[in-house]
């Protein structure tokens, strides 16, 4: 039995899961949320129940004592040193990585290069990192990367028509995100289809707060919503997706906004949030929806619009598809939206649904095409901590030791 530990840090959040491999067994997860400002919390979960706390939680080194300290303090563990190594999620490894790596002072240096194309990402992944590299010295760490499942796209998708020398010289191209969760459920799906991976066209649809589909053939990526940067792609609870270039400049014109500011207009201020007035929530625009609130409504619409044209697309690039999956806090959760997507799709992939197992499904893995369906339609939870898990056990080498 190993004990590993999966890691996210985010800018100002630092979430865990400890497994015991190769059972896979989960033996605690948690959050310490924010992080650097006058009051944290950290919750950890302890024999299925949530124990929380508020305290001042200063840096992501103190976050990283929190929870080893929790580990022991609750008997999670007996001492540290059963600890045998540590995954970190990274959101840009850029098109230097394709798969998971152990951390050695070149990862560590390319993670940091990059850090220019996720500012808000990479730093706070490196600065998990350290915490955990000073708390643990005796272990081994591995970098988990985002963006390595959709290095297999074909230069056709991931090349932007723009001058090539922005490729070459500044690394302007598609690189996708959640691509630990794409490939997780891709392979529960074919798993749960008792089919081989290789064998399958696959749609997934990671539908959160941030959402992404991915086109998923023999196993591999061959397209994403998401492009340079998370922004791009579908609408989002506060993105913007995909829109006219132009309209950018345009509006900077118009109104004399900064960059700065346009930027925080597309990410944080755009999406359901900017067209609904309401809340970047999916739970609050489908309440507001239900009461007839017009823009809550045509939110709803646009976000369906934007889903059934990217897997509509994805479905012709791959010449059909033998599944779509559902997965993420949306994707699991809102069987209205999934309605209203599978409906959009319902004549062009032969795709039919069982309502009532749909309606009645939240956060379990459930098939809820109907038989003579020709596409199969499936909710799938991620689980991109226990992909993470998978990584460090096989990349350090722990089952041989």
């Amino acid at each position: 039995m190993k004990k590993v530990i999966s890691v996210n840090a985010g800018s100002s959040s630092l979430k865990f899961q400890l497994f015991d491999m190769p059972s896979e067994k989960v033996l605690t997860s948690g959050i310490a949320e924010r992080v650097g400002m006058e009051m944290g919390i950290f919750t950890i979960k302890v024999n299925d129940e949530k124990i929380t706390k508020e305290l001042p939680i200063k840096n992501h080194k103190i976050a990283v004592e929190l929870l080893l300290e929790a580990l022991v303090k609750y008997k999670i563990v007996d001492n540290l040193n059963e600890i045998v190594g540590a995954g970190h999620r990274i959101v840009q490894g850029g098109s230097y990585y394709s798969e998971s790596v152990v951390v050695d002072e070149e990862a560590v240096r390319l993670v940091d290069e990059l850090a220019e194309l996720a500012p808000l990402h990479n730093h706070a992944h490196l600065t998990g990192y350290y915490a955990f590299k000073e708390a643990l010295p005796n272990i081994e760490h591995v970098f988990v990367f985002d963006t390595a499942f959709h290095q297999t796209m074909k230069p056709e998708v991931y090349t932007y028509p723009v001058p090539y020398q922005w490729q070459k010289d500044y690394r302007v191209r598609r690189y996708g995100a959640h691509g630990t969760s794409h490939q997780y459920v891709a392979n529960r799906c074919a798993e749960l289809m008792n089919k081989d991976v290789k064998d399958l066209k696959i749609i997934t649809c990671h539908l959160g707060n941030g959402a992404s589909i991915s086109a998923v053939e023999g196993g591999q990526c061959v397209n994403t919503s998401m492009g340079f940067t998370p922004l791009a792609g579908i609408m989002m609870g506060t993105r913007c997706g995909d829109i006219d270039p132009a309209i950018v400049l345009y509006m900077m014109n118009k109104t004399g906004m900064s960059t700065a500011e346009m930027d925080t207009t597309l990410n944080k201020q755009s999406g359901m949030l900017g067209v609904s007035g309401i809340s970047s929530d999916a739970r609050d625009v489908d309440a507001a929806a239900k009461e007839g609130n017009e823009r809550a409504i045509l939110t709803q619409k646009i976000y369906v619009n934007r889903i059934v044209n990217v897997v509509g697309g994805y479905y012709m690039q791959m010449g059909g598809c033998d599944a779509i999956v559902f997965t993420a806090g949306l994707g699991e959760n809102d069987s209205n939206i999934r309605q209203m997507v599978c409906e959009g799709l319902a004549s062009g992939m032969k795709l039919a649904i069982d309502s009532v197992k749909n309606a009645a499904t939240r956060s379990q893995e459930v098939m809820f095409s109907l038989p003579e369906s020709k596409v199969q339609a499936w909710i799938i939870p991620t689980n991109e901590e226990l992909v993470i898990a998978r990584d460090i056990y096989h990349l350090l080498g722990l089952a041989n030791d």
